[in-house]
């Protein structure tokens, strides 16, 4: 530790037990080459975590042993100094090409690295695993043993890993790197405080800083969903057509727009929820049968700007009125409650006046004989609470993806959080109506109203996120 200022780990082990996967999901890095094959690992690589751009912690990727007897029998007879065994192996095989993979793997610990050793506990402890654990005993380095259970229905084998570890190491966690929440990633750094008392403290800033980033991706993502309920609250999308003869083709025009606006605002909160958590490959997309593809807007208001009461057609001259939509919020499969769109259909045009008195009339600069049409804004609350309700089942799914998995992100949908209702409708009526003052405000872009309500929607947002974080992903 004395020869480092910035706490530092050595993933060991033997060849594809799950090193690389630990490295990943401990930090945060999706860009660690996860591979099948054994022995994959030939270089040390070192994978710095950040904080507000300053580097708190850095883990090691390392080669696996493959030459554990000869290794222990050299270091059983050595007779230097303790602390510096490390550097001696080195200087006595590095120019033996057997020995590349355990050069290679002791020059983090040469510069005072600590030790996490990763096992795979769903088979059984053999020899060669009891003489890498003797192997990194005599080092005499700061040591945690993490039972990597990747396999939970073969659990058989972990009370003899934790029977060995315990003779080797000074303290033993288990751990599935492909599944492991925040909560037991901050778990495992805990434990890691207790290896030994000269890396308490530091560690333990380590820790603080942790959680205090994740606070701040919290806000963050308050942050993302309150910009886009107030970017899809206030959406318009208008357009002038020549005369009736064009309201269809003008009226779906438009609404298609207004759907690939509301997509488009959804979609690059996603990804920036996405960025929060440091996720590059992670990439989950909503299925087609999501509610953003569905015809939101099959009941919208529409209407003709411009015009005064008395020049208002009747429901008759747009074609009639709309017809309600039952709409299935789901997500991949997970039906999260059935909601209607309601609102009505309002249009008119130059058939309520004759042709004759249309001809050269004007309205705000448009002739009569045109009509400016607008889809927006929106009016139905209910449509806010499905982007909220996407948008927290999203940040679900990101937060428990650790980084290590290479796997398609429909697994995830086995998540507690992934409700038959959405996360709105547990809410009690004191909250809705909080965030319904709030969506009022927003419709009728009154900024008195807004600034007084933002600030509480804001801190119930960051509660439910805060809830959600601490959910326990269902096996």
């Amino acid at each position: 530790m004395d020869k480092i200022k910035i706490p530092a780990f050595a993933i060991l082990g033997h060849p594809n037990e799950g090193k690389s996967s630990v490295v990943a999901t401990l930090a945060e890095d999706d860009s660690v080459r996860i591979s099948p094959v054994p022995g994959e690992t030939k270089k040390c690589r070192v994978y710095p975590v950040f904080v507000d751009a300053d580097e708190i912690i850095r883990f090691i990727d390392t080669p696996g042993f493959q030459q554990p007897r000869q290794t222990l029998e050299w270091l059983t007879a050595y007779s230097g100094p303790d602390r510096q065994m490390p550097d001696d192996f080195i200087t006595a095989h590095h120019m033996d090409p057997d020995f590349a993979d355990e050069c290679e793997l002791f020059s983090p610990l040469a510069d005072g690295a600590g030790i996490i050793f990763v096992v795979d506990g769903s088979r059984p402890v053999r020899n060669i695993d009891k003489m890498e654990m003797e192997i990194l005993r005599l080092t005499g380095l700061p040591r945690m043993a993490v039972i990597n259970t990747k396999e939970k229905n073969r659990a058989e084998f972990i009370e003899d890993w934790k029977s060995e570890a315990r003779k080797h190491f000074n303290t033993i966690r288990l751990f599935d790197a492909h599944r492991a929440t925040y909560a037991e990633r901050i778990d495992l750094l805990e434990s890691l405080k207790n290896i030994d008392p000269d890396w308490q403290s530091r560690l333990e800033d380590v820790i603080a800083a942790f959680k205090h980033d994740w606070q701040h991706r919290i806000d963050d993502t308050v942050s993302i969903i309150m910009d886009l309920i107030f970017n899809a609250c206030g959406h318009t999308v208008t357009k002038t057509c020549r005369d009736e003869s064009q309201f269809p083709k003008t009226r779906q025009q438009i609404q298609d727009q207004y759907k690939k606006d509301i997509d488009r605002f959804e979609k690059a909160a996603h990804k920036n929820i996405r960025k929060c958590f440091k996720h590059n490959i992670f990439n989950y997309e909503l299925p087609p049968h999501s509610i953003v593809h569905e015809d939101l807007f099959s009941k919208r208001s529409w209407r003709v700007l411009g015009l005064k009461q008395w020049q208002l057609a009747t429901a008759g001259a747009v074609g009639g009125s709309a017809v309600g939509a039952k709409i299935d919020l789901a997500m991949a499969g997970q039906s999260l409650g059935i909601f209607t769109a309601i609102g009505g259909l309002l249009g008119g045009g130059s058939a309520a006046l004759g042709a004759a008195q249309a001809t050269g009339a004007k309205v705000k600069g448009l002739p009569l004989g045109r009509m400016k049409l607008q889809v927006g804004p929106m009016k139905n609350h209910q449509m806010l609470y499905i982007l909220i309700d996407r948008a927290l089942i999203y940040f679900s799914h990101v937060i428990n993806w650790a980084h290590s998995r290479r796997d398609s992100a429909d697994a995830a949908v086995s998540m507690k959080s992934a409700q038959k209702k959405g996360f709105t409708a547990e809410w009690d009526a004191s909250l809705k109506k909080q965030f319904s003052r709030y969506f009022r405000a927003l419709q009728k872009d009154d900024w008195v109203r807004i600034t007084a309500e933002k600030p509480q929607v804001q801190a119930a947002l960051a509660r439910e996120l805060k809830k959600i974080s601490e959910l326990k992903p269902a096996e």
